[in-house]
Parts: structure tokens; C-alpha cells; sequence
């Protein structure tokens, strides 16, 4: 297949022009001139053709770019006119991206994102037949919100459920240790001998499946040249993980591996993200520098918890796929302790608090059946809470009593005790039914009758996303049931994300118990 390098061309330098509206025109040219590529806003007057451009705005400064940079190794600049800024970085040694903003625009602020399209022009440039090259313009400043919505749907998953996540990745490490080969090799199954310095950043979205849950992974390969450590707070932000990549071969690239870590500890605002350190060109055993014990060692080092440690090869792909693998698995179960760790905490402090005004707190659980009731297991599993004593615990009926004063029974709906409990939590599972369980109410109107006066009665009803909560509610009223008791009565839909629902339904009842026994 032709590769048409300049549809590649058109389609990335508009999207540049369109995400900044400060930007003029873009001009990817020659040491001497020639115009390769280049797009201007189509608002600009017709008479200011690219060739104008070039040769109003940039041939005058070429020499001073040519003797200055000397494109022997990376360059960047920029230049003022009266109408217009300019910025200038090399692509190589022969071509130059050319960058025209208008008279009042944040160079600054574009930077980042054009050491990025350098690398694109590059990529293009350079690029062979089936080569993959992505040509969107990432948003670095949204990075942050993405994670933490990312965060919180992983939170509302379960290990055990499939779904669906978007991950970015920042790989890091030395020149030439293979981070961009084993993107590749990654991506697009294949490896190339040619090298290249990454010019600031690369990007590449890959999609692979990891247990039963479809990964989007936002691959951003960071090139390794002391210049862009500038830039590489923006390029980290909303990062979900890293890998921190050496040259088996070369031990100075084992060495700055601690610097590397250091660094992403220290740009990084979330620091406990997982972290793998990769051991590459294990494919090329006769010049093995660096063993398998030395890096584990390294590894085990870098945290309290240890990294993990592994070998790959982009030239066979060996362990490639699987590092990217481990990864995603780390991510999503640290994702999911941390918000649960959070998550207990609140409600422990909630129910601490409750213990204050009544001293002795009962809560009942009724459900269904006693091997699925997410109440109550919610709460037992909050170590924080302390030593328990197990008075019952059999099919029909648990009862638990914590030295706090805290007291948990559990019951199914044909069997249940009432008589001490300050709060009752009902789960009905309303999943794909158009109307209630016919037991459902009857059952309600039974609780309402055995509970005290001034106690809080929660019903959570889990839903799906089409069900119509309205009919549900209608159909469970019982308010003639309640105009003597004083009971607080609270129906709450629990929906997919039910885990989360959960902890926020018992924080409700627990809030409501106190304000009920307040009632006159």
C-alpha cells in the first residue's frame, strides 16, 4: 500500500491549526526552504498562501535557525515580528516544523503540544509501508479529570464483573533502551531496526482484552532529552501507570532507573500509581549486562511495597503483550482497595458518630437469602471496628455484637426479629421485573408493625437502567401503615454502581436514625 504522506500531512497540521486558535499556520520545510507540507486558517486571507508564508515570515530567519541549532542534534527557537510569533524545532537534521501564531498568543502554552506534532511530522516523514501513526491532538490538561472519572468507574466494577476502561501510560527511561520498539512491537506486532530519537512525546492508543475487560490504553512513549523535562509534568498528568524501561545491555541505563522513579514520584500529583520496571533486549543474551537477580533486587528496592520486575524483547515480542497485562491488572486492583479503603473510612467515622448519641446502635439486614446481602457485609468488613463476638450464624438468622456497642443482625424476609433494632436495611433486587414482587409489600407492612416507634426503615431497590422507579414506588406505598409509629421510612434505587450506593445508603440510615429519635 502507497503510503500518501501528504493526506497525513493535511489531516494533523489542521488538526493543530483547529484545537489553537492562536496558531496561523503550520509549515514543515527544508533547511533551504523548500516547503514539504503545510496548512493555514482558512480564515486568513487568500492572498496569505503557504508559499507567502514561508517567504515573508521564515526564509529571513534560516540562517540564523541554520547557524544557531546547526542541526546536528535537536533545536528549538522562537522569533517576534511585528504581526507575528514564530517557534521553530527540528524534525532532523535536513527539516524544520515552523509554527506561525499570532501577535498576542502563549508560545508557551502551545509547546508542549507542538513538540508533539514534531514528532508526528517525524513519524511521517520516516514512515514505511503498514506503519501505524495516530494523527489526533491529545488534551493534556483534561488528563486529570479523565483519571478521575476513570477511578471511579473502575470502583463501581467488580473483579469478578467484565467492562470497559481507558488507561493512560507514560513510559520513560534512557535513549535507545527500546521504549519506542516495544510500543511497537505492542501495537503493531512488528520491530524495526531503524533508530530514532522520540522529538518530546509520542502518543498511541491500542485497544486489548485482559481477563474478560476491553482495555483502551493511551500509550504516551516520553522522549528521554534533558530539554523537554520541562514539559514532562504535563505530559505525566492523569497518568494510571508507568513503565520505567532499561538496556539489559547497558548498565548506565539500569543505573538512571532510580532517577527515572524519582522523577515520577516527584512530577507526579498521585503517587501511588502502579509501577513495572522493564528489563529490555533480553533477546540479546551474549551482551547481557545487567541479570534477571540484579534487576528484581533494583525492583524490590524502589518502595515499601517492591515493583514488579520483567524481561521483554520488541525484537521477538517476548513478554511485551504480558508486561502490558500486569499492568492493567495492578491499576485496577489498587484502584479498587484505595477507593474502598476511603469509602470505609467515611463510614466508620459515620457510625462512630451514631455511637456517640445512642451508645448502644443495632442495625438489622434483611434480604432474600443471608449469602448475598451487601449491607452487612459492607459494614462486617470494616476492620476498623474492632473485636466481635459471634452469637448466631446459621442459614435463617446472624447476630454479631462488637465491643464498641455496635450490635449487626441479619435475617430473610420470612423470619426476622425486630425488637431491639434502632434500623432496618431491605434489599429488593428489582432487576428486569415491570412491576414489584407480589410479597414485597406485605412484607414492608409486616416490618413497619415489628419495628419500635422513632426507628428508620431503608429500602434499596436495585434497578436497572430502563426501570420504571415511579410504577416501583407506587406500588410500594404504605404511608397509611406509618401515621402512628414515627417511623422514618426511605426508599433508595441502587443501580449498576450499587457498591458505592451501598456506602452511601448506610451513611443515610445511620444519619436518619439519630435525626428520628429526635422527633416529637
Amino acid at each position: 500500500m502507497v503510503i500518501n504522506r501528504n493526506k497525513m500531512f493535511t489531516e494533523i497540521l489542521n488538526n493543530f491549526i483547529d484545537k489553537f486558535t492562536d496558531v496561523e499556520a503550520v509549515v514543515v520545510s527544508d533547511v533551504e526552504g523548500l516547503i514539504i507540507a503545510g496548512e493555514k486558517r482558512k480564515d486568513i486571507q487568500s492572498s496569505l498562501e503557504i508559499v507567502s508564508v514561508l517567504t515573508i515570515l521564515i526564509n529571513p530567519v534560516l540562517e540564523r535557525i541554520r547557524n544557531e541549532f546547526a542541526f546536528k542534534k535537536f533545536g528549538t527557537g522562537s522569533f517576534d515580528t511585528d504581526e507575528y510569533r514564530l517557534l521553530f524545532i527540528s524534525i532532523d537534521e535536513e527539516r524544520i516544523l515552523s509554527i506561525i501564531f499570532n501577535a498576542m498568543a502563549s508560545v508557551e502554552k502551545v509547546s508542549p503540544y507542538a513538540y508533539f506534532l514534531a514528532e508526528k511530522c517525524a513519524q511521517i516523514i520516516n514512515a514505511k509501508e503498514q506503519d501505524l501513526i495516530q494523527l489526533s491532538i491529545p488534551d493534556f490538561e483534561q488528563e486529570l479529570d479523565r483519571h478521575e472519572k476513570l477511578k471511579h468507574s473502575i470502583f463501581q466494577s467488580n473483579k469478578e464483573e467484565y467492562g470497559t476502561y481507558a488507561f493512560k501510560f507514560i513510559i520513560v527511561g534512557d535513549h535507545e533502551v527500546g521504549k519506542t520498539s516495544i510500543v511497537r512491537r505492542f501495537v503493531e506486532k512488528k520491530f524495526s531496526a531503524d533508530y530514532r530519537a522520540t522529538i518530546g512525546l509520542n502518543i498511541l492508543a491500542h485497544n486489548f482484552n485482559f481477563e474478560g475487560n476491553d482495555i483502551n490504553v493511551q500509550l504516551w512513549d516520553i522522549g528521554a532529552q534533558q530539554y523537554f523535562k520541562r514539559f514532562r509534568k504535563m505530559y505525566y498528568s492523569g497518568a494510571e501507570a508507568a513503565f520505567v524501561v532499561f538496556d539489559l545491555t547497558q548498565p548506565s541505563s539500569f543505573i538512571n532507573i532510580n532517577n527515572w522513579f524519582q522523577e515520577i514520584s516527584n512530577l507526579l500529583d498521585e503517587k501511588d500509581i502502579p509501577i513495572i520496571i522493564i528489563g529490555n533486549k533480553s533477546d540479546l543474551s551474549n551482551e547481557r549486562q545487567i541479570s534477571t537477580e540484579k534487576g528484581q533486587k533494583l525492583a524490590s528496592s524502589l518502595s515499601e511495597e517492591g515493583l514488579s520486575y520483567l524481561e521483554t524483547s520488541a525484537l521477538t515480542g517476548e513478554n511485551v503483550h504480558e508486561a502490558f497485562e500486569l499492568i492493567a491488572y495492578h491499576y485496577i486492583m489498587k484502584s479498587k482497595q484505595k477507593e474502598r479503603e476511603i469509602l470505609k473510612d467515611e463510614l466508620y467515622r459515620a457510625i462512630n458518630l451514631t455511637l456517640k448519641e445512642l451508645v448502644i446502635l443495632e442495625l438489622t439486614f434483611i434480604n432474600e437469602t443471608l449469602s448475598w446481602n451487601p449491607g452487612f457485609q459492607t459494614i462486617f468488613d470494616i476492620e476498623k471496628l474492632g473485636d466481635y463476638s459471634e452469637i448466631k450464624n446459621n442459614s435463617q438468622e446472624k447476630l454479631f455484637t462488637y465491643k464498641n456497642g455496635l450490635i449487626l443482625s441479619c435475617f430473610t424476609y420470612k423470619n426476622f426479629n425486630l425488637s431491639n433494632s434502632d434500623g432496618v436495611f431491605c434489599v429488593f433486587d428489582a432487576r428486569e421485573k415491570k412491576h414489584i414482587a407480589p410479597n414485597w409489600k406485605d412484607f414492608l407492612i409486616e416490618v413497619t408493625q415489628k419495628i419500635r416507634k422513632k426507628r428508620v426503615i431503608v429500602v434499596a431497590i436495585r434497578v436497572d437502567d430502563d426501570s420504571n422507579w415511579s410504577r416501583f414506588m407506587e406500588e410500594l406505598n404504605i404511608e397509611e401503615n406509618l401515621e402512628e409509629k414515627l417511623v422514618t421510612i426511605l426508599f433508595l434505587k441502587i443501580g449498576p454502581d450499587f457498591r458505592t450506593k451501598i456506602y452511601e445508603n448506610l451513611k443515610v440510615m445511620l444519619d436518619a436514625i439519630v435525626n428520628t429519635r429526635k422527633l416529637k
